[in-house]
């Protein structure tokens, strides 16, 4: 699948969780409840992956958790908030960076219409030479 097809199926299945469930809940809820849609539909998922960060000799081997990482290449942080601050994207950006994944949704279940609580994030950094 490439990652296109992925995040296609990845929100058809957070539309269907969110429909269900409605806003309100903890973050939590959502990121179970959406891991087990995205299973039942034949994706490879890990929750809470640890991501390690390498700084100079130092490496601290889980300083970051991705909520849900699909097919090792789309990063999803779950949010459950009245508004999604612009630290939040940055998240997603710092994840996509530091595990070298190009593709990255952020998700807002905490409105209305899901569509209104979706960001889509591109991994364009380049490291330095």
């Amino acid at each position: 699948m490439t990652e296109n097809e992925i995040t296609e199926c990845i929100t058809g299945c957070a539309i269907k969780v969110h429909r269900q469930l409605g806003p309100g809940l903890l973050e939590s809820a959502y990121t179970v409840c959406l891991e087990h849609e995205l299973i039942k539909s034949g994706l490879r998922v890990e929750r809470e992956k640890p991501v390690p960060l390498y700084y100079g000799d130092l490496t601290i081997d889980c300083a970051y958790r991705i909520d849900l990482l699909v097919e090792d290449s789309v990063v999803i942080e779950v949010k459950s908030v009245e508004k999604l601050e612009p630290v939040r994207l940055s998240q997603v950006i710092t994840y996509l960076r530091l595990t070298e994944i190009e593709v990255g949704l952020l998700m807002n279940f905490n409105v209305k219409l899901l569509k209104d609580g979706l960001k889509r994030v591109v991994n364009n950094y380049e490291p330095p030479n």
